[in-house]
């Protein structure tokens, strides 16, 4: 027989699978949030390399004519820039704060300093220490996990590589296909 007193006996049972599946939701919306954060800092990057700074490729070996098969290629996109950049790239993540969608109610990460330096708008902004710190350890992990994936997706100067990476490749987005590139 059912007594009221006992109530409280219920509330692990309801609570319990609530709480499970919003730290499921916020871990799915840091590793999204991430994924294309970090692809935004790689591109932002790349970008910046002066197109006419160029790096030795090929063998070092001497050929019996004398001769060596040695190339100058452009430094952006090689494997030495982009390992590079990514030994690095996660420390850009404390320039991000976190702000809820407010039509979907996921959490999103926006840039709130500019490049340059200056702040940008931070209202409805969460620039917590250990949200900040959770999404840069984060962007560590898809790094050290994703690496092989990074290098080839940016040394091909492939396109749309936040669908491909975060949410094709990895899964990291697949809540979010229909995120359009440009939000972060």
């Amino acid at each position: 027989m059912w007594s009221p007193r006992y109530h409280w006996l219920l509330l692990p049972i309801v609570l319990v699978p609530f709480f499970s599946c919003a730290l499921a939701r916020r871990g799915q919306d840091v590793h999204c949030g991430a994924c294309r954060a970090l692809v935004d800092e790689l591109e932002w990057e790349i970008s910046q390399v002066d197109p006419k700074k160029t790096i030795q490729k090929g063998s070092f070996r001497i050929n019996p004519d004398g001769s060596q098969s040695i190339i100058e290629v452009p430094y952006a996109r090689t494997e030495a820039h982009l390992m590079e950049i990514l030994e690095q790239i996660c420390e850009k993540m404390t320039e991000y704060g976190e702000r809820t969608d407010p039509d979907t109610n996921r959490k999103i990460y926006v840039r709130v300093l500019s490049r340059d330096g200056k702040k940008m708008d931070a209202s409805n902004t969460n620039m917590d220490r250990e949200a900040i710190s959770d999404l840069k350890f984060t962007c560590e992990r898809i790094v050290e996990e994703y690496e092989d994936e990074l290098i080839e997706l940016f040394s091909h100067n492939t396109e749309n590589v936040k669908d491909k990476l975060c949410s094709k490749r990895t899964d990291l987005c697949d809540h979010a296909m229909h995120i359009a590139h440009d939000e972060l």
